[in-house]
């Protein structure tokens, strides 16, 4: 008997996916969608007056038939029915079917395997943009609440990753979130106009439907909007092929590769100060850094953060091409990849929030040694304060910055070459050219003094753009991150 253990298993859902998103695209989540979607056609139809010879196609103990067997899907029945006919949808209307015998003749009448599809496949794609959309709320607040408790804590800002004018901790922390913001605002754009595509025919142009109407194309027009207000949904798309433009998951993919790009940056700078052992991510009490080097504090959740989001980035390129070869009214060469591209997707950007939170959550910041790599550098940074000073008491401006020139090379030879502490401060104090002693240029060391306004900047963001999101959305805070390894 298998154990499971000798076959390919998804470490997607085996290490990374919550159990949240693994049910959104699981074969239950699937099947109950495609017998919710034949109990609103047969619904619909019935309720727009279909009939034969004066007499109602479809009654209601059908309807009560198919809704008591909504949930309970004959997995054994459809399976071994598929190995006969060789077509998964027609296998479950007669899996559906033999469990609703009244209602057997009517299921899927006048539709076409993508109302069940197609339809599901949208409806499965909202749901898990709406817990994507959770888990990125819970990610923003968590980086509010640092970027709030830091917001004053001085820190070197690096341009081309060289120390550069100082910031502070908490406004490096909004960088990150305000990207997130903009993937919020992306997502949201798309989510508000998902349509289902309704039920259209094999073509797209609704000839099954006039044969049942016997042409009557006010009642046919009622159609799409009624099966759209009963599966939750304000509108379907106005014209189609027999599916949906593939164009939709592009848009959906490209959602899931911004938020991946806005987590890999944030990963890639906190595996960084890591390194500078100025931040560092959570690390568990037993966690194991090396097998070899048992001092290591490796930063193997930022880690797996930038390697999911590549694949992410990478995998958004799936629906692009496959919506860009898309022949005429349909293809079947879609089908293979999107029970791939899209599940993947989304079961990858899940496992990335998660690890988001957990890290953000838990980030460790060490202020002594920010405080000792920003002193390091401090001089060259307050060299322009000091030529100013300088100035004031009667320097001349060119002289003395071709002198600070000339200092800060003699003191960055003595830290590179020579491995010595940087002493512009002693040099710039020895030079007759300025005329200030060495307690009076250490005085002015205060690195609050050089991080302009950073402050306030982390101030205004997160009342004028965060706050008000958190507040719209609190009702979705609270989330735990889910991490399986």
């Amino acid at each position: 008997m298998s154990t499971g253990t000798d076959r390919y298993q998804s470490p997607l859902s085996e290490r990374y996916a919550s159990k949240e998103m693994q049910y959104i695209f699981s074969p239950d989540m699937k099947f109950r969608t495609w017998r919710k979607l034949w109990i609103a056609l047969a619904e619909t139809e019935k309720e727009l007056g279909l009939s034969q010879d004066g007499k109602p196609v479809i009654t209601d103990e059908q309807i009560e038939e198919l809704k008591a067997h909504a949930e309970d899907i004959n997995y054994d029945v459809a399976k071994e029915r598929e190995k006969l006919v060789r077509h998964d949808v027609m296998s479950h209307v007669y899996a559906y079917g033999q469990q609703c015998p009244k209602a057997a003749g009517i299921i899927h009448l006048g539709a076409t395997s993508c109302y069940v599809g197609d339809n599901t496949d949208i409806i499965v794609m909202t749901e898990a943009l709406k817990l994507v959309r959770k888990k990125l709320i819970n990610v923003m607040k968590e980086l509010a609440d640092f970027a709030d408790k830091y917001k004053a804590q001085p820190t070197l800002a690096f341009t081309h990753f060289q120390p550069a004018q100082p910031t502070t901790v908490g406004k490096r922390a909004t960088l990150w979130l305000q990207e997130f913001s903009l993937d919020l605002e992306d997502l949201d754009h798309v989510l508000c106009t998902m349509k289902l595509l309704g039920s259209k025919g094999t073509t797209g142009t609704q000839a099954s439907f006039l044969e049942l109407f016997n042409g009557d194309q006010e009642t046919i027009d009622k159609i799409d909007p009624m099966i759209a207000a009963k599966m939750g949904f304000k509108e379907c798309y106005p014209v189609s092929g027999q599916t949906y433009s593939r164009k939709v998951d592009t848009r959906v993919a490209n959602v899931l590769a911004g938020i991946a790009a806005s987590a890999h940056k944030m990963s890639n700078d906190i595996r960084l100060l890591q390194h500078l052992k100025e931040v560092e991510e959570p690390f568990e009490k037993n966690q194991i850094g090396s097998s070899a080097m048992a001092y290591k504090r490796n930063p193997m959740r930022s880690e797996r953060i930038a390697s999911l989001s590549r694949y992410v980035m990478v995998d958004a390129l799936n629906p692009a091409i496959t919506s860009a070869t898309q022949w005429f009214e349909r293809t079947l060469d879609d089908s293979a990849n999107k029970r791939l591209s899209i599940p993947e997707g989304f079961l990858a950007i899940d496992g990335i929030l998660d690890l988001c939170l957990n890290v953000v959550d838990g980030l460790v910041v060490y202020p002594k040694v920010i405080e000792k790599h920003m002193m390091s550098e401090l001089p060259f940074m307050a060299t322009e304060n000091i030529m100013m000073d300088a100035v004031k008491l009667g320097g001349n401006r060119q002289e003395l910055h071709e002198r600070i020139r000339e200092l800060s090379m003699e003191a960055g030879r003595n830290v590179k070459v020579e491995g010595k502490e940087n002493n512009l401060l002693e040099l710039i104090a020895a030079d007759p050219a300025f005329p200030m002693g060495l307690e009076e240029l250490k005085a002015s060391m205060d690195p609050s003094k050089y991080i302009g306004r950073s402050k306030e900047q982390v101030e205004a963001f997160l009342k004028n753009v965060i706050s008000p999101i958190l507040e719209a959305n609190k009702d979705l805070l609270g989330v735990k991150a889910e991490i399986n390894v």
